[in-house]
């Protein structure tokens, strides 16, 4: 699949993945400080933004479009960062082709099989998707009009606007959404999935290239329980909590990710 892609600045290459629900341009303000001495890549990954759409979701066809990406872009070596959804196909492609790593950066999720302590999320994310699916949009002559379709779902309204960026006109001037709600449904155990945890004496480490693991501490997408399989799996990571921050670091707190970019990988 050929993803949509933004590009900014020139340097050495960094591809970042945003998560669901979200696209490239959740990103263009980090991929802009950036840009003076790196160049940026923000894909759209399959069924988000603009994107091709595929009834087939999982983190290895995910990361065989990033492989498909990178050599299109002639790119041998890269930095490598993801949130959330992003994080964990960013996880699985370095366990899939380290070699092509120069540095990797998990935004805020445990690249590992999720487990029963996110059934809130997830019950979240059905919730949203069957809301996406179910809504009467035709009605809706502005963005604003559709504030109410998610405010008893995610209590947040922040994270309705978030959501709402998902929608766009079509070429009849109607509304739709960008993402492909019933793919992402129909897949959301596939996207809850992940990486297998490492076994007591399993020896398949990924290394080869620096690792950095942001868990945002008022959030529990990363927990205690998941530092030490993250350190036996990647063997070079280091984990780095982020106090005061929930779940969307880069919107409340990018100056931690900057800071992890250019302080780890100078130009």
């Amino acid at each position: 699949m050929d993803l949509f892609y933004r590009e900014y600045g020139e340097g050495y290459p960094i591809i970042i993945l945003h998560g669901l629900f979200g696209s490239s341009d959740n990103w263009t303000s980090i991929a802009a400080r950036l840009s003076d001495n790196y160049r940026i890549i923000l894909p759209d990954q399959r069924n988000h933004g603009r994107s091709p759409h595929d009834p087939v979701h999982t983190y290895k066809e995910m990361s065989n479009d990033l492989l498909r990406l990178s050599q299109k872009l002639s790119l041998d070596r890269f930095i490598l960062m993801g949130h959330s959804m992003g994080g964990k196909t960013a996880s699985w492609f370095a366990s899939e082709w380290p070699g092509k790593l120069e540095g990797l950066v998990v935004v805020d999720i445990s690249p590992f099989r999720s487990d029963k302590g996110y059934d809130i999320n997830a019950t979240m994310h059905y919730r949203i998707l069957k809301r996406m699916i179910e809504a009467d949009l035709s009605g809706i002559k502005a963005r604003d009009e559709a504030d109410m379709i998610f405010s008893d779902i995610t209590g947040s309204a922040r994270i309705g606007k978030f959501l709402l960026k998902n929608l766009h006109r079509n070429s009849d001037g109607r509304y739709e959404w960008k993402l492909n709600a019933t793919n992402l449904y129909n897949n959301m155990k596939n996207i809850l999935g992940g990486l297998e945890k490492p076994s007591a004496g399993a020896t398949n480490m990924i290394s080869g290239f620096p690792a950095f693991f942001l868990r945002a501490l008022e959030s529990d997408y990363i927990t205690e329980k998941d530092y030490e399989p993250i350190r036996k799996l990647f063997p070079a990571a280091e984990i780095i909590e982020v106090p005061g921050s929930s779940h969307w670091i880069h919107a409340e707190n990018p100056e931690v990710i900057i800071n992890v970019i250019k302080d780890n990988f100078p130009v």
